[in-house]
């Protein structure tokens, strides 16, 4: 019987080593896939567990949601967020206005700015932006303070005493979070096309009746509504996700930390998808 030749078991040895180094990416990106799908599969469950606590709510007497939870929950969210989405938009709205002198200059329609900042302002950077700075000001709260709260065992606490953490925790902070995004997204339209209207007036030498003038020519209510609906859609992403990321925390503090960082950049790839989702559907409806 023949002696096993060591060269050929190093040959199989390389075989196997470079099959692993070709199926390593596959086996990452499959991997990644399967945990995407799973994340998104729990953002959906906690959505739909979170619509029957409201519809229970709502057609059960029974059934409540505090009220004074929801309403310091809008107060954290919302009101305290009027500062600086008002001074994100703002700064928006200036820019707009001096970016976009100088090419319609070219054109002598440097009035006509009014136009395009209207109806862009509307129906898409204010909801964008008023979400985009609630993401980084309330979203990463959320998370982190629901995460916190799993750490600490309060989550097993409240099971333990009967008490759904769905009900009692995401609830209050996502209709917050929704009707408090609904408001900024207003608010942020409102604050960016005020400051284009006073940069206008005063440095770019644009007459009121004007600007307001071409303003109302051009923005119709339907890019307000489908600003305003895009808002709520917003607020209600950012709420469901901080709360899942939030609900999903493991490993102490470095946990915590992780479901912070995970909320503000899903936030804001889920909200500039649906904005993307949103635009495609008006555009077939030839709603823009």
């Amino acid at each position: 019987m023949s002696a096993p030749n060591p060269n050929n078991r190093r040959g199989w040895r390389a075989g196997r080593v470079g099959v692993g180094l070709l199926l390593w990416p596959i086996d990452k990106l499959g991997g990644k896939t399967l945990e995407t799908l799973d994340h998104i599969g729990a953002v959906m469950i906690l959505q739909w567990q979170a619509t029957l606590w409201i519809w229970r709510a709502l057609t059960q007497k029974k059934v409540r949601v505090g009220k004074a939870a929801l309403v310091s929950q809008i107060c954290r969210i919302g009101v305290q967020s009027i500062l600086i989405v008002s001074l994100v938009s703002g700064a928006v709205g200036l820019i707009l206005a001096l970016q976009l002198a100088p090419p319609l200059d070219d054109f002598g329609q440097r009035d006509k700015l009014a136009n395009i900042i209207g109806v862009a302002v509307l129906r898409e950077l204010g909801p964008l932006i008023g979400a985009i700075v609630l993401t980084g000001f309330a979203g990463a709260s959320i998370a982190a303070e629901i995460g916190t709260m799993v750490v600490s065992e309060e989550i097993e606490a409240l099971e333990a005493h009967a008490l759904n953490p769905v009900r009692f925790l995401v609830v209050p902070r996502v209709v917050a979070a929704t009707l408090a995004m609904t408001v900024l997204g207003v608010l942020s339209s409102f604050m960016a096309i005020l400051a284009a209207l006073l940069v206008s007036m005063l440095v770019l030498e644009i007459p009121y009746d004007t600007y307001m003038k071409n303003t109302l020519a051009q923005a119709e209510m339907v890019d307000f509504w489908t600003g305003t609906v895009k808002g709520a859609v917003f607020g209600m992403l950012i709420g469901i996700i901080a709360c899942t990321n939030g609900l999903k925390v493991t490993g102490g503090a470095a946990g915590v930390g992780k479901a912070t960082t995970y909320t503000v950049v899903e936030c804001v790839v889920s909200i500039v998808v649906a904005d993307l989702v949103f635009t495609t559907i008006f555009f077939a409806l030839d709603l823009n």
